[in-house]
């Protein structure tokens, strides 16, 4: 697996969702590990260049000493001489460049790991603010919609009642004539039929 660059998490593209707004949780997750495992090897490099550095030093201070005793020794050896020896220089492996390398190259180590976390800990606040916000404005809309059915079925529930009411007070009216018309119709038979027995 090949680490992971500043530029890489600036210019991570997220594929939309296709139902709603936001990245595809999953995708997220999977480019977030891959921040973390490049942010471990990072730590796991930083420790070993670390190791490195104290070894260089210690084996720069142990040379060091070894030089001076053998200075020491050598003046004590020539003694009758009176000749003084040509100090010898500490020896440092790689040159004398090489413990000025090692610390640049452990600050860079250092510079790059603490861009890499900061950046990796901002794209992370940056997905999940976005993620709130947009959960909460799903939750709004969601919320709203609710709102606004109930309202509409509340009017239509009213508008239904409304109606059932007048049915009611049709179908009260129209019994009421019904059953005044028929008495009425009633009694012009009953009046037509005693009307009509004595003729008979």
């Amino acid at each position: 697996m090949t680490l992971l660059t500043a530029d890489d998490v600036l210019n991570k593209k997220f594929q939309a969702t296709k139902f709603r707004e936001g990245y595809e949780q999953d995708e997220v997750d999977e480019f977030l590990d891959e921040v973390v495992e490049a942010m471990r090897q990072l730590e796991a490099e930083n420790a070993d260049l670390k190791a490195k550095l104290e070894a260089a030093n210690q084996r720069v201070a142990e040379l060091g000493e070894t030089g001076r005793a053998s200075a020491v020794a050598a003046q004590e050896t020539v003694v009758v001489d009176r000749v003084e020896p040509a100090p010898i220089p500490a020896i440092q492996p790689g040159g004398p460049q090489e413990p000025a390398a090692a610390s640049g190259m452990l600050e860079l180590a250092q510079r790059l790991h603490n861009e890499h976390v900061a950046n990796g800990k901002a794209e992370g606040e940056r997905i999940i603010a976005e993620a709130r916000s947009t959960g909460e404005q799903i939750v709004r809309e969601a919320e709203d919609q609710r709102n606004r059915t109930l309202a509409q079925l509340e009017k239509e529930r009213s508008g239904l009642e409304h109606k059932i009411d007048e049915l009611r007070r049709f179908e009260a009216d129209y019994r009421t004539r019904l059953k005044s018309y028929l008495h009425n119709l009633l009694n012009t038979v009953e009046d037509a039929s005693e009307s009509q027995a004595p003729a008979l």
